[in-house]
């Protein structure tokens, strides 16, 4: 099957597998896996941080990572359509007790006057700002990079009020990529930042927390306090090490193929899609058609051996991933014109 429901579906090659079986462990909990070590120091070389943390997930790295920096009852600013307030369970409220303001912004980027308008020093009614969250990419955006200025822009009017600046940088290599800039350039206005190696990376499991090295000491006791000590976890560690080293050029590919699929999309009738926002590995499109809606698309769509998953009547997310072959993007647009037309 060709999987386009999201890069998280991607399977670990051979070469990671035997990563694992190849890897010395040690508990990590004691930071004693030098595996986990190698690993978490070359994410800190990427990111342009000080220090590291490997934890479980991405949701698990951004809640650890607001826990660690803000205190309950303070607010946290994201834009209105973010990952970690609409699909994280609401650990940010749930579990840190902040409250969580979100605030408009085109493809992703928050609204600068918004962000003005609602940034807080506190006072006797109202609580302060306590860190304002950016996502890049952004994901219910399309899959839109965020660039360096305006991550600058929203650090500086952060910093400005007291308040920390955390990115979900769960997919922040396809930015850099798409942007052609570092990840260290990206991140570098962040205080913290979380990174996913399970998504486009194409590792089973696993994401990093970066940091200054203060940070991520209380970053550490806050993953165990979370149950997130995880003892021999160079077996985690070793697959998404070997996908830093050799998967990062892929995600040209990747992004070639979400391209190659939005034009095919562009062109068939009943077909709506924003080409602006195909910047990655993201295509988000509308079907509006009397004949066929976006389930039924997926539908057909399996029979030519091809999984999707839509969002609702109309729209569809397809998601283009290490796994994904020239081959299997032409099978792609082939049924969808066959489908379409």
């Amino acid at each position: 099957m060709i999987d386009l429901r999201s890069d998280t579906k991607s399977l670990p090659t051979a070469e990671m597998l035997q990563a694992i079986m190849d890897a010395e462990l040690g508990d990590d909990v004691n930071s004693e896996d030098p595996t986990v070590n190698a690993l978490e120091a070359r994410c800190a070389e990427l990111l342009g941080k000080e220090a590291a943390l490997l934890v479980p997930s991405g949701t698990h790295g951004n809640l650890v990572s607001i826990y660690t920096q803000i205190r309950p009852g303070e607010e946290l600013i994201c834009h209105r359509l973010a990952h970690l307030y609409h699909y994280e369970r609401g650990g940010i409220s749930g579990v840190c007790g902040a409250l969580v303001r979100p605030i408009p912004g085109d493809y992703g980027m928050l609204d600068l006057d918004a962000l003005a308008d609602t940034l807080a020093h506190g006072d006797l009614h109202r609580c302060r700002t306590g860190m304002v969250s950016l996502e890049n990419t952004h994901n219910n955006c399309g899959g839109i990079a965020l660039t360096g200025e305006h991550t600058a822009a929203v650090a500086a009017m952060a910093h400005e009020f007291g308040a920390l600046l955390h990115i979900d940088g769960a997919r922040i290599f396809n930015a850099a990529v798409a942007l052609d800039v570092s990840p260290a350039e990206l991140a570098a206005p962040a205080d913290s930042i979380t990174f996913c190696f399970s998504k486009s990376l194409g590792a089973p499991v696993g994401a990093a927390v970066c940091g200054s090295t203060e940070f991520i000491h209380k970053v550490r006791e806050t993953r165990k306090l979370f149950g997130g000590g995880m003892r021999q976890a160079g077996i985690i560690a070793a697959p998404a090490l070997w996908a830093l080293e050799n998967n990062l050029p892929k995600l040209l590919d990747d992004h070639r193929h979400a391209r190659q699929i939005a034009d095919t999309l562009n062109h068939l009738p009943g077909i709506q899609l924003d080409m602006y926002s195909v910047q990655t590995n993201m295509v988000y499109f509308s079907v509006i058609r009397d004949d066929i809606n976006a389930p039924e698309l997926c539908r057909r769509l399996l029979e030519y051996d091809i999984t999707a998953g839509s969002r609702n009547d109309q729209l569809i997310r397809f998601v283009t991933h290490v796994n994904m072959t020239d081959a299997d993007v032409d099978t792609i647009c082939s049924a969808l014109t066959e489908i379409l037309t």
